[in-house]
């Protein structure tokens, strides 16, 4: 799960396809595109959201994505297009590209980008904990 600095929408991503998943079977992770926040913990009102309905986040920690989440990861989710950009440019081959899709692409909302809630106030964060619960719904199903 990537977005730009990993104290946002990743980390709720992160955090809600662990819960809808077998931890032995399935490996989440999350990462952003900006170094700004490595080895933070994610933004209080993403742990707020989370804890809310029941998932605790608070213990993650912020990093960057490397290169090398392209050999360690089968799926590399992005919440938005300039993420996407961003993934891409790193990708070394073909292989590494096709590992890249939008995380609302799982979905039929009408739209394909969570928006970065960061400058707004609490309803932006629930509105994307709720996107980003059906997509991960959706992926969740395909895994089980």
């Amino acid at each position: 799960m990537v977005c730009l600095g990993n104290i946002c929408r990743s980390p709720l991503a992160e955090g809600i396809l662990q819960s809808k998943t077998d931890s032995d079977a399935v490996f989440v992770d999350s990462a952003g595109t900006a170094g700004y926040h490595i080895g933070k913990a994610p933004d209080e009102r993403s742990i707020a959201v989370a804890r809310k309905h029941g998932i605790d986040i608070s213990q993650q920690r912020c990093r960057k994505f490397e290169v090398g989440d392209f050999q360690d990861f089968d799926v590399i989710y992005v919440m938005d297009l300039s993420n996407f950009s961003n993934v891409l440019r790193l990708a070394g081959k073909p292989e590494d590209e096709k590992k890249v899709k939008l995380l609302l692409d799982e979905v039929d909302l009408g739209f394909n980008e969570v928006p970065d809630p960061y400058y707004g106030g609490p309803d932006g964060f629930e509105n994307v904990y709720h996107m980003v619960d059906l997509a991960c719904g959706a992926i969740a199903q395909k895994l089980n």
